[in-house]
């Protein structure tokens, strides 16, 4: 079963005057103390501005980073979200700094369409990574209706992800995650050809999933960013001291044989932007070949794979980014992953970027406005891509969970 058959959306659930447990991903990036990106808690407004308006009494709940000592509380709080949130709705939010506790109970009766409840960070209590079931008998005492729109999490087995709504019976999904699947699926299932994959970042290993999920959907497959040397050294071209994934030479050379006994348009870099290594403001120069000389690391895609990407791209219908071409947050290392952004934002193609490392240089760029969809979430993104079984997607579907 995939996609989202068999799962309610928050529309099809009575919210008037019920305690409403939201899993949202609020898991913003933060400078001492300030949000740095508020993209993720935008997201998030549609689901809250909805069951505001229903009359739901409003419980957040979110994951931050990973704390894993005590001193970590300060600096994975929620709290600069919570406030972010007040600004954004024109509502109370309250922190509750003690969400394992009973005092939560006499706080929810006081919740309305002016005053919302956020839970702190969900990662601070030991039984969320380890999909406590007491935990979540504890969430279920106060809870009615369990909505989850945290896409960026929904491939974890956490408690408030995957324990939790096992127990509720009016359980589905907001409108972050509907919208998420569904464009998803537009890859997976209504694909308009040409289909043009563009998969950067450091690892294969990271990707092979879907690759071989969009094999035989995918016309031309571009590789860049450091995974992109894996294939170039498991080709036998000298790669300098670029980052070469070793142990996975064999995986490349398995994948380079199946693009071609399937006829996969397979683009790699064909010169590219070296330098002594990863520093701001390297002296740098271009190859004018693939290989890149002994002593030298390749850090972005040159002057002529540009082109050639950019020529590919022209005739596509249908696009999925993920991954960086190149160290775009040190420069000079950023020219050649902006440049493919800005010639994916001119194009009248559907462009889906898939989240991570990707939507920060679509947003460094200056074009996420330009885009067709942006996800949340590149972790969970990618397993969806993969065909994996998404544990916070499958306990909502009708025949999953306890209730």
């Amino acid at each position: 079963m995939s996609g989202l058959r068999g799962i309610r959306t928050i529309e099809q659930i009575d919210l008037a005057d019920r305690r409403l447990f939201l899993r949202l991903d609020l898991n913003v990036p933060t400078k001492s103390g300030q949000i740095t990106d508020d993209t993720r808690i935008r997201a998030a407004l549609p689901t809250i501005k909805y069951a505001l308006a229903k009359g739901a009494k409003i419980i957040l709940a979110s994951h931050m980073g990973r704390p894993k000592k005590p001193e970590d509380r300060s600096k994975y709080s929620l709290l600069p979200v919570g406030q972010r949130l007040s600004e954004l709705l024109g509502v109370e939010v309250l922190l509750f700094e003690e969400p394992t506790g009973d005092g939560i109970k006499g706080l929810i009766s006081d919740l309305g369409p002016k005053k919302i409840l956020l839970l702190e960070n969900t990662r601070f209590a030991d039984g969320e990574e380890k999909n406590s079931m007491e935990m979540a008998s504890h969430y279920a005492s106060f809870t009615d209706v369990y909505i989850d729109d945290a896409f960026g999490a929904i491939h974890r087995a956490h408690c408030t992800v995957a324990a939790l709504p096992s127990l509720i019976r009016e359980r589905g999904i907001g409108f972050l995650i509907k919208k998420e699947v569904e464009m998803l699926d537009r890859l997976l299932h209504k694909t308009e050809h040409p289909f043009v994959a563009i998969l950067g970042g450091s690892k294969v290993s990271d990707k092979i999933g879907v690759i071989d999920n969009l094999m035989e959907r995918v016309d031309t497959f571009i590789i860049g960013g450091a995974m992109a040397y894996t294939f170039l050294a498991a080709q036998k071209f000298e790669t300098g001291s670029s980052l070469v994934e070793k142990d996975k030479l064999t995986l490349a050379a398995d994948l380079l044989e199946r693009f071609k006994n399937r006829k996969k348009n397979l683009i790699l870099p064909v010169d590219h932007v070296i330098a002594d290594g990863l520093k701001e403001n390297a002296s740098t120069s271009v190859t004018p070949t693939q290989a890149i000389p002994v002593g030298k690391m390749g850090l972005d895609i040159g002057p002529k794979t540009i082109e050639l990407i950019n020529d590919c791209l022209k005739s596509a219908k249908t696009v999925f980014w993920n991954g960086p071409l190149g160290a775009f947050e040190t420069k000079p290392f950023e020219k050649g992953t902006f440049a493919i952004a800005l010639g994916l934002a001119e194009l009248k193609a559907m462009t889906i970027v898939g989240g991570g490392d990707s939507v920060t240089a679509i947003e460094a760029a200056g074009v996420a406005d330009r885009m067709g969809h942006i996800s949340t979430g590149g972790g969970a993104s990618l397993e969806y891509l993969e065909g994996k079984a998404l544990p916070g997607l499958e306990v909502l579907r009708e025949k999953s969970g306890k209730a």
